[in-house]
């Protein structure tokens, strides 16, 4: 996986000759060792994907649990800090993790300190349908920080991109199935897919929010040789965050145009759209449609759907 540090984040992957030009990138967010400037620096940009995929990644996992009559392993690509393991297995909202750690009390601690913080704040709010995460990427400090605080069930600093899986991915992902990615999608390939799909053992789920500056299409072309059929959430969009300049801003409207959809409303209006595609065996998608698992959430910070 290349580190998709530019607009596509929660993820940590994007190399600096990745990021399309236009894009702001972000890059030393990733490699922080703890997320509080991750946070700060986005925040302030009203980002927001991981609060839309809270409610979509929930339902899939308590579908997934459901149907296998146990708890469905979950693979986060591009998981960076371990953000929505967070918001899928505890009782937290985005806007609680960004009031925690952009607080007086978390400006004031060492990294260590926040750590040991962060254990017992995440301890007392997990739930109880709560479900093993592994979490990929290439940021190494990220990482360490999700698993330190267990977020994490298992992390792998790969670049499937790159290199093959090491051994022990293949062996911690044979029991997933869902994967989710919220970040990084527009830097990810097929080359990601394949072997991680080639090694699980029985099908799984895959839900990914996608810029709709780039296509989805040669991820979900290649997934159907894994017996998966991709659909797209219909007439939903998914605001990610705000453009960092009129710059950016143009880059995106003309990307999204040229990628065959339209900006207005949307990107026009000042912010990055996601776009929902969920990928399942032809026989999933007819028990579990997909309006039943894209439901708006109760509550949404700052910007509704379009």
């Amino acid at each position: 996986m290349n580190r998709a540090r530019g607009t596509d984040s929660t993820a940590g992957q994007s190399t600096p000759d990745t990021t399309p030009v236009g894009r702001t990138p972000f890059d030393n967010l990733y490699d922080q060792p703890d997320p509080r400037a991750y946070f700060r620096v986005l925040g302030a940009l009203d980002y927001q994907t991981p609060h839309h995929a809270q409610g979509v990644f929930r339902r899939m996992a308590a579908n997934r649990t459901a149907q296998l009559a146990g708890r469905a392993e979950v693979l986060d690509i591009c998981c960076s800090y371990g953000i929505n393991a967070a918001l899928l297995n505890h009782d937290l909202t985005w806007d609680d993790l960004h009031a925690h750690y952009t607080s007086p009390r978390a400006d004031a601690l060492t990294t260590a300190e926040l750590i040991e913080w962060d254990r017992a704040y995440y301890a007392a709010r997990r739930r109880r349908d709560a479900v093993p995460v592994t979490g990929l990427d290439v940021a190494t400090p990220a990482l360490d920080y999700a698993l330190a605080v267990g977020l994490l069930d298992h992390a792998f600093a790969e670049n499937l991109e790159t290199a093959p899986p090491s051994p022990a991915l293949r062996r911690a992902v044979r029991a997933t199935r869902l994967i989710t990615v919220t970040g990084g999608a527009s830097f990810l390939s097929p080359r990601t897919f394949q072997p991680l799909l080639a090694a699980v053992d029985a099908p799984v789920w895959i839900a990914a929010f996608v810029l709709r500056t780039g296509s989805y299409q040669p991820i979900a072309a290649s997934l159907r040789s894994h017996g998966l059929v991709t659909e797209k959430a219909a007439d939903s969009t998914f605001a990610q965050r705000r453009f960092t300049s009129p710059q950016e801003q143009q880059y995106a409207v003309d990307a999204v145009a040229a990628a065959g959809e339209d900006p207005q409303g949307r990107e026009t209006e000042g912010y990055f759209h996601t776009a929902l595609y969920v990928s399942r065996p032809p026989e999933d998608t007819e028990a579990f449609p997909l309006a039943t698992l894209t439901q708006a959430p109760s509550s949404a910070p700052r910007l509704p759907r379009h």
